[in-house]
Order: C-alpha cells, then structure tokens, then sequence
C-alpha cells in the first residue's frame, strides 16, 4: 500500500471496544431426527412412496444448521419405505452454475453419499414441465423429474433483496433451486421487483405437474439453531408457507442498535447468505425491493474476509465500502459473477475499496463517516451476519447498552488487537 495511503489512515484512532452478548429468543428442536418422523408420521406422508420407488431430496446452498443430519434422517425414512432415495443440488445458480461446482458446495457443507446415506445426481440439465398463469416457463432438475417422487428440505426465511408473502423457503427451492440455471434465470430476469410475484407462480406449476410429494421446511433461532421442523404434504406448501415465514422474521438475529456510523463484519459468504451478508442486518441494499424498515442505519460498511465455505464466490462484496487485499485475493470471478448475471443485479459484485490490512479498511470506515469529531464515531463488530449473539460495540455506545434489557454486557473497554502485519487477531467466537 502506497506510503501517501498510510499517512491518511495512520493518524485514525480506532475506539476502545466492548464485548456484548445479544439476547434473543431460543426455542430449539431437541431431537431433531425424532421430530423430522414426528412430522412425517403425522400426515402419514411416506404413504405416498412405495416400495422400489426411486426418490429425489433436494440439498441446497445455504448454510441450514443440522441439514446433513436432516437430509440424512429423510433418507432413512425413505429407506424404511422400501424406497432408494438419491440427492440432487438444488441450488440454481450457485457453484459457479457447474454440476461439479454444486457437488463441491455440498461436499463443503458435510452432505456426501457417506454422510447422509444416499448418492448424489448433479446436474445442470432441466425439463420444462409447463408454463405459469403469467406466461414464464416452470423448469425442474431431470433428474428429479424422472425420479418417482422427489422430497424438498429447506429454511423458510426472509430473502436479501426482495418482500412477499413468500419469500426464501420451499416455493423459492422448488422454482429457483431445482429450476438450476435456466429456472434461476426465468425468475430473475424481470428483476427483483417481480419476484414476489414469480416465485409462487412458478411452484404452482411444478407442483402441480411433477411427482413432488411433500416438504420440510425449517425454521431457525437467532442463534442459528433449528426452531421448528414442518412437514407439509404437496397441497399444503402454498397454502401454509407464508404463516412460517412470519413466524421466522420474528426470530432472524438483528443488531440491537438502531443507528451507528461504521459496520465491521468479519467475513461473508454463501453459506451465509445469498448476498454474502443479511442486507437487513447491515442496513443496505443491493435492490430497491429489499427495505421494509427494520435494518439499521449505518453509513460504512467494512468486510474483511470470505468465508472458505463460498469457494471464490464472493457476491455481496458490492455492498461493502471497504475490504482487505486478504478477500480480495480469494475472490474467483468464475464463481462469484454467475450470480450477479442470473438476477440481474450488478451491484452486488462491484468491488470496493481494497486496503492492504484490516486495520487500515477499519480506520478507513472511521475516517469516511462524515462525523467532525471522530472519537464520536459509533463502531459495531461482528463476525458476520448469522453469528449476532456476541458482538463489540465501541466504548462510546455503552450508555446506549446499558439501556437495553436485550444486551448483556460481557467486558472492559479494550483496544483491539493486531498482529504485525495489521490484520485483527479477536475472534468473536472466542
């Protein structure tokens, strides 16, 4: 890094910080394969698989706690049925829109043929099974479509750049995940402002005309451990998604401060979220369709790292203000540009300003926070935008801590520290 970059950036004082633990709600399933055949069980669903029957279960790109478990525990319950389950990557575009860049995004979240008990058939390869009430056309995986039923599994949640009834869950799994490239495409390509609308009309379609026999949708706590398991038969999913996803907005982890000048994450990525990082846990975004109001107001933003889990996909960086040579260097264009070309949002993959160390992109997002006096600057610390539970808050919003019955505060005022080469040595796991 220039000398001339240096002593601007030098002289920024980095506040004192303080730990805090965020308090949040925390339901959690306990027995989490018991209650996958507690739901199953219930509505009698394996009776609509038969014995011999080949059956496809969908495993998708987010990080979901639990899932390799989950996914496994579905296979078993498939195999008790005298079924052969296989799974198939339902991720649309992710991987680098690659068959084999989807199975090594599995193989990174834990799901093997040796983990979860059942091979995997990856392909980018689609059938078009029909065409929805607003003339787009509803693709689905083939090899999916060729099984003898097929099985979702996915986290209903609210999505990173756009608002609807439904939003991330199993309607957005069956018409984007299973869709690959060219279902992600048709849902993308009239932008975000449409998606709302897309999303349903597409499953609808897929719903009707394939062998999709039911779902399991996942609710997840603030602190990213499995809330709810739903098991919800073919009929069911449109008509009771949207009740879950309310359900799961009351219990997304958020940052307890409504307003401050400068956000520092750890990391992004993918098995993070499909922005890289929660725009309403940062409070920007990378669409006009995502805002509802409740993300805080923050005026820099700072990433520091990638995630190993993203493999070069680095989408999301855009809505940073400052990042590290560190990420920079682990961004592989191959992976990270797929997606930006499929929804049709260039802003997420624009790259920020890249500082030489950690230090110096943190003194950066101090120095440009338009306040005259920057020992008033307001900092927030976190790891990234799933893990909120632990997170610093710079010494002068203790007041504003204090306050709060939602915040519990866990240390002294410290300087952070670094190393000698100016990267952050605190863990916030640690």
């Amino acid at each position: 890094m220039s000398s001339i970059i240096n002593s601007i950036l030098d002289p920024v004082q980095i506040p004192r910080m303080v730990k805090v633990r965020q308090i949040f709600p925390d339901q959690v399933v306990s027995d989490i394969p018991g209650e996958i055949r507690k739901q199953i069980n219930a509505k009698n669903l394996m009776s609509r698989i038969k014995p011999g029957q080949t059956v496809a279960i969908t495993a998708g790109s987010r990080g979901i706690s639990n899932l390799p478990l989950m996914i496994r525990e579905i296979c078993n319950c498939v195999k008790d049925a005298g079924a052969h389950p296989f799974l198939v990557p339902a991720m649309g575009s992710h991987g680098g829109a690659t068959a084999e860049g989807q199975t090594d995004m599995l193989r990174g979240m834990g799901i093997t043929e040796e983990t979860v008990g059942a091979p995997i058939k990856a392909s980018m390869e689609v059938v078009q099974v029909g065409t929805s009430h607003n003339g787009l056309p509803a693709y689905i995986d083939k090899n999916a479509y060729e099984a003898d039923a097929i099985i979702i599994i996915n986290r209903v949640k609210p999505h990173v750049a756009f608002k609807g009834a439904v939003e991330s869950g199993l309607q957005k799994m069956i018409t984007i995940g299973l869709g690959k490239l060219k279902g992600a495409e048709t849902c993308h390509n009239l932008g975000f402002g449409k998606m709302a609308e897309n999303v349903p009309a597409i499953a609808k379609v897929i719903l009707e005309k394939t062998n999709l026999v039911f779902g399991i949708a996942v609710l997840e706590n603030a602190y990213e451990q499995t809330m709810k398991i739903v098991a919800l038969g073919n009929e069911e999913i449109i008509r009771e998604e949207p009740a879950l996803l309310l359900e799961a907005k009351q219990n997304v982890p958020r940052l307890h401060f409504g307003e401050f000048e400068a956000l520092i994450l750890d990391e992004l990525g993918k098995n993070i979220s499909g922005t890289g990082m929660d725009t309403s846990v940062i409070g920007k975004y990378h669409t006009p369709y995502a805002n509802d109001g409740t993300g805080p107001k923050v005026t820099r933003h700072a990433v520091l790292d990638l995630t190993e889990q993203s493999h070069g996909n680095a989408n999301g960086i855009g809505l940073a203000d400052y990042t590290t040579r560190r990420l920079f260097n682990k961004i592989i264009f191959e992976q990270t540009y797929p997606n930006s070309l499929t929804s049709t949002v260039p802003e997420s993959i624009k790259i920020p300003m890249v500082l030489e160390n950690d230090r110096l992109a943190i003194q950066a997002c101090i120095r440009c926070s338009n306040v005259p006096d920057r020992s008033k600057v307001r900092v927030v610390m976190i790891k990234n935008t799933i893990y909120l539970e632990h997170i610093l808050i710079s010494e002068n919003m203790l007041e504003v801590a204090r306050n709060n019955r939602q915040i519990e505060i866990l240390s002294d005022p410290f300087e952070l520290p670094f190393d000698e080469n100016g990267n952050l040595l605190y863990k916030h796991d640690s």
